[in-house]
Parts: structure tokens; sequence; C-alpha cells
């Protein structure tokens, strides 16, 4: 009785990826402990069949990697259902969401573990320190209660990540076919998620990546990555990439070789950037990676005022008018700049809220006039638990508290709070909600994203013309007429759905 059940709660709807967070947990134990892992994006009934496993008195230990958002739909209630029926086996939760709520998480009473940050070496090393009934307690990168008390150990310093396993490809494709995996997207018939790095070197205090990897950023190496895809290609038929990485473009050198390795291959790409990095590649680098398949680049402009980017902390070399200058700069290279942007971050009064969300707007639309092929992405400022950051301290101070109760997470009102959409947050009214919902909804009719496949050129004319007015005359308020449309024809949003 000492098999690892690993699960992915499902995250969207009808989209399928390779699980690569749960399939390096595999990678670590491979050849060491026998494991199964179980996909709620592709089992239509994945409590049954952990159940089914569980069943078999072979399974002790249970691995659920758990984003925010929609995975705690199936994660929460799954797994306090497995721990009723089988309280002897323990329970372990990754991912974002349990690195940045862990007491609520066990107090819960039915999560036994969390693995802080990478678990390549930490989850392998408790299944060794239980299995053999030897102390945990010097195991870094993992957090558990005591008492009443949570217990945090220290955090292991970021690992090489060309030397850790291969992820175990070939054995996914025996439980679930890896070809499903391969999506039709705005890149490719058949795309690749795939992850080159984690971490990122920056301190930002809106971002979830901070309190886990703290300013530092790994990467395999260009020529592993290259062979990880060829091998991909060439066996199952990938002829596109979407680099899940934090931040895929933070060394120049890298991805230079990277294009020119990957050039040959004829595969359309994506990944995310920032712009005061990318702003500083030779023209002769952007040149190349553009010619080696690169269609769009997501960036965090988050703001394009610069007291508002000191606020979020974020770093670096970031302004204004840099997010514009480079706007227009990637024109002649032909690649799409898909720029973020987090509207609603708090002020000392409503009035300078509401100021701060006006600004923003005006911005983004100088942002679109310079470069008309600007993907843009709004997200409501939602607080993440950076310790220590004075935009978090605000927060606090401004009354806003998460759940207290982990079953809480689950309301449609924390989803969408998961989401960047229903922030929640004290200092915003329903107003300046609705007036950047509305916005975004006029901006979409103007500019719809290239990234919906299904949106026909004869709807996208359509919907232009109806928004085209409004957006021409400032007129946000009620466009009934375009969410219409929207709802009718499923307008994609990539920043809940993806590609």
């Amino acid at each position: 009785m000492n098999k690892i059940l690993l699960f992915n709660p499902k995250s969207a709807e009808g989209k399928y990826r390779i699980p690569n967070s749960i399939l390096s947990i595999a990678a670590s134990v491979e050849g060491k402990y026998e494991w199964v892992i179980v996909d709620g994006n592709r089992d239509p009934e994945p409590l049954k069949t952990m159940e089914a496993y569980l069943n078999t008195g072979e399974f002790k230990y249970l691995g659920f990697t758990v984003m925010p958002g929609p995975q705690l739909k199936q994660s929460i209630p799954f797994a306090k259902a497995i721990k009723e029926k089988h309280p002897h086996t323990f329970m372990i939760w990754g991912g974002y969401f349990p690195s940045t709520q862990p007491k609520v998480i066990l107090d819960s009473g039915y999560v036994d573990f969390i693995i802080n940050g990478p678990g390549d070496h930490a989850f392998p090393q408790l299944i060794d320190a239980l299995e053999h009934n030897t102390p945990f307690e010097f195991i870094k990168n993992i957090i558990y209660k005591a008492g009443t008390g949570i217990v945090k150990t220290a955090k292991e310093d970021l690992f090489e990540q060309d030397p850790l396993p291969p992820l175990p490809y070939d054995k996914l494709n025996d439980i679930y076919h890896i070809k499903k995996y391969l999506g039709k997207t705005f890149l490719g018939e058949r795309t690749l998620a795939y992850h080159s790095s984690i971490g990122c070197p920056f301190t930002c205090s809106f971002c979830a990546v901070v309190p886990i990897f703290e300013a530092r950023w790994k990467a395999k190496s260009a020529q592993n990555v290259y062979k990880d895809i060829k091998y991909i290609k060439d066996k199952w038929g990938a002829d596109a990439i979407e680099f899940h990485d934090n931040n895929f473009f933070v060394s120049e050198k890298r991805t230079v070789e990277f294009a020119k390795l990957i050039k040959p291959e004829k595969m359309s790409w994506w990944g995310m950037a920032r712009i005061d990095t990318m702003d500083k590649f030779k023209d002769e680098s952007l040149e190349l990676i553009s010619e080696a398949g690169c269609r769009i680049i997501f960036f965090g402009a988050e703001s394009g005022n610069n007291l508002i980017l000191e606020q979020l902390d974020k770093g670096g070399t970031q302004t204004g008018d840099q997010i514009i200058r480079f706007a227009e700069r990637l024109k002649k290279f032909d690649i799409i700049p898909e720029y973020s942007f987090v509207l609603g971050t708090p002020a000392p009064t409503p009035e300078q809220v509401e100021a701060q969300i006006d600004f923003e707007i005006d911005f983004i639309k100088k942002v679109k006039h310079v470069n008309p092929r600007t993907e843009i992405v709004l997200y409501t400022y939602s607080p993440v638990p950076t310790e220590g950051s004075t935009l978090f301290k605000q927060v606090q101070a401004a009354g806003f508290k998460y759940p207290q109760i982990l079953e809480d997470w689950v309301s449609p009102a924390w989803e969408n709070f998961d989401l960047r959409k229903n922030p929640l947050t004290p200092w915003l009214t329903p107003e300046m909600i609705d007036k950047i919902r509305d916005f975004e909804t006029v901006l979409n009719g103007v500019y719809p994203t290239v990234t919906d496949i299904r949106l026909s050129m004869l709807k996208r004319k359509a919907i232009q013309i109806v928004a085209g007015v409004r957006y021409k005359a400032n007129l946000y308020k009620y466009p009934y007429e375009i969410k219409l449309l929207q709802k009718i024809w499923r307008y994609r949003q990539p920043e809940i759905q993806g590609f």
C-alpha cells in the first residue's frame, strides 16, 4: 500500500493541455513508487475513477495540484469525500493556491501536507519519510499542521532544471492519449503546452508567483527545450507551442538560441515576457524570434500610470511611455503584443480610484491607436498575500479579508475573484466595476481578439460596426447590444479561456 494517486482538477471546459505540473511530480517518483494520474479535464467522472483506485487498498498517497479558481470546484469536495472514506491516506496539495493560503487548507482537516513551491525534491522526500516513518521536519518546501499551529519549513534554493528527470510522456499516453492534449488554437491545429522554466526574477506585489519563487528564476537550456518539443512533434504531431513559463524571455541569449533551433520545425509559438526586458533585445533578435514562429507574446503592462506601476512594485524600468513605444516597435516584426492591464488598485479616496480607472481607459485607447493589433486583456486588481509588501498592507488596512473556511472558496463570487473578474475589494463600488466591464465589452467589440478562431470575418465586422460608434464617442455604459452578440456568438475571452 504505497502507490501514489496524482490528481489534476478540471480547469476549463473542453480545453485539454498536458498537465505539466502533476507530470513533473510523477517524474520525481518514477522508478521508485508506482503512480497513476487522474485528469479532471479528461475523465468524465474523476472522483469515481479515484475511488476505484483507492478501493484496491494499494494507494496510500494522494497528490493534488491546485490553482485558484476553477480547480477548486473539484479539489475541495473531492478531497473532503476521499478523506472521509479513506482516513488513513495522506493528502498532499501543491500549487499556487495552497502555497498562498496554507492555514485555511490545513484547518479544513482533510489536507495533511502542502508542498510550498517546486515539489521535484520535496514530494519524493516527503513520501520517503512517511513510508519509512522518519522525521520530515527538515524537508524543505513543505507546510503542515503541528498541534494548533502551522509549520513552514525553509524554502529550498531553486535548482537547475536540466538535471531533473524527463517528464514521462509515454506513460501518460498509456493513461490518456497525448494527441487529445494537443488542442486546436489560434497558433495551430495541435498546440502543445510546455514549461521551460520556473519562477521570475521580479517582485510584483500583485503576482501570485512572488511569494513562491521569491524573485528567482531557473530555466532549462534551449537545447533541452528543443529536444522535448521535437520529440512530441515527431511522435504525436504537435505543430504549435504555448510556453506556460511565468517569464519565458528572461534571457535574450537563451531565447535566440531556442529560436535558431526551432525555426526549421516551422512551429508557431506564444510565451510571456516583460516589456522592459524585451525592449532591450536587439532588433536582429526580435527579427529572428519572429521568423522562428513566435506570433504573439503576453506582456504584463499593468498600468500606464508610473505611480501605479510603483505601487504595484513592478520593478525594472517599465514606464507608461515605454509601454506605448514598445507596442509600436513590435509592428515591424509582425509579433502581436498581448498587453494585460490591472484596473481598480486601492487609493485614498473613491474619487482617486475612479480617476485611475478613467486614466487607464484613455491610456489603453492610446496603445490601440499606435498598434491596433495589440491584444488587450483587462483584469480587476485582486489582492495576493505577498507578506511585507506595502500594497498588501494597504489592502488589509482597507478591510479586505480572505475566506476563513475552505469550502467558502468554492462560491461563485470567490471563483470570479480568482479569475480577476469580481474583486470583492472594499474600495471598488459596483459602479466602478461596471465601468471596467462595460469598457471591456466595447473594446472587445471594436477589436475582437485574434485568438478567437471560431469568430468568422462576417461576425467580426458586424460586432465592430455596432461597437465602433460607442468607442469613438466614449459611450461605454449599458452595452447590451454588444453583450448580446458576444453571448450568441460565444465570444472567447483569452484571460479566462486561454486560446
